[in-house]
């Protein structure tokens, strides 16, 4: 049988019958024994490390460690070329229910939340709504200034004209209603501020305003058949008393294609969606 020699003793190797592992001397054959004697060559085994192996060790070693290292240089190569080209894909901007517009600044942001939380504006079975001396006590600004937070708006709201006396909606009416109210884009609130024309009594006004704020409530309902409805809507209405449109709102979409006075401007109700997250 040949192979490995089992052979165990220390000492001058000697002639032993072919087939036991032991190579008599001359023989060129590979000594696999376990003895001590004269060494012959032998292929790399059990703790033996020839040079060639470390060699072979090493150069693994150097593309293991490389690897990594040029990564990284081709990751930050590649973050250098999205920083610094304009036509790299970038990420996507939020939509409004997501993100804030220009306009949604501090200011408007703590109004917003006001009237919403202290005129009961946010959920319950109906819209309750706000008068207008607690308008006046929730914005805690003047009337003037109050408006001029919703004047970067014009491209989200319209303004409902109404006849002298009169809270009924015209066809044109209306129309700018659904107009306004089907371009939601995301937004989460709905305003519908109304007023009335200093004409009549203040009692009278105030009244008349909270009817027409009602009528576009009214018709949003029967008309959309939204669940949501009286959480996206909040309504104001304002008489005669605080916050009067002035004439430069007359560039805003409105129902009525006539002359635009202040009278004829605050026989309205304002209709705006807010871009901003409260």
């Amino acid at each position: 049988m040949s192979g490995e020699s089992p052979g165990r003793g220390v000492g001058t190797p000697t002639a032993s019958p072919a087939g036991r592992g032991s190579s008599p001397v001359g023989s060129t054959g590979e000594s696999r024994g376990r003895g001590v004697g004269t060494p012959t060559a032998s292929p790399a085994g059990r703790g033996s490390f020839p040079v060639g192996s470390i060699g072979a060790r090493i150069a693994v070693l150097v593309v293991l460690l490389a690897i990594p290292a040029g990564l990284t240089g081709a990751w930050i190569r590649g973050a250098d070329a999205r920083l610094t080209d304009p036509r790299a894909p970038g990420e996507v901007a939020p939509v409004a229910a997501a993100s804030d517009v220009a306009y949604c600044n501090p200011e408007l942001k703590r109004i917003l939340r006001r009237v919403l939380m202290s005129c009961g504006l946010v959920g319950g079975n109906a819209a309750r709504g706000c008068q207008p001396i607690q308008a006046k006590n929730v914005a805690t600004m003047s009337g003037h200034d109050f408006n001029a937070l919703f004047k970067p708006m014009q491209d989200r709201g319209g303004i409902i004209q109404f006849d002298q006396d009169r809270y009924d909606l015209d066809a044109s009416d209306l129309a700018l209603v659904d107009q306004v109210f089907a371009d939601q884009r995301g937004a989460s609130w709905l305003f519908v501020v109304a007023r009335a024309s200093p004409e009549g009594s203040a009692l009278h006004n105030r009244e008349l305003s909270r009817q027409r704020a009602e009528g576009v409530m009214t018709h949003l309902r029967e008309r959309f058949k939204d669940p949501d409805l009286d959480k996206e809507v909040g309504l104001l209405w304002l008489g005669e008393e605080y916050a009067q449109l002035e004439t430069e709102f007359c560039a805003w979409k409105r129902s009525s294609t006539g002359a635009c006075t202040t009278d004829q401007l605050n026989r309205s109700a304002f209709v705006a969606w807010i871009d901003c997250q409260l």
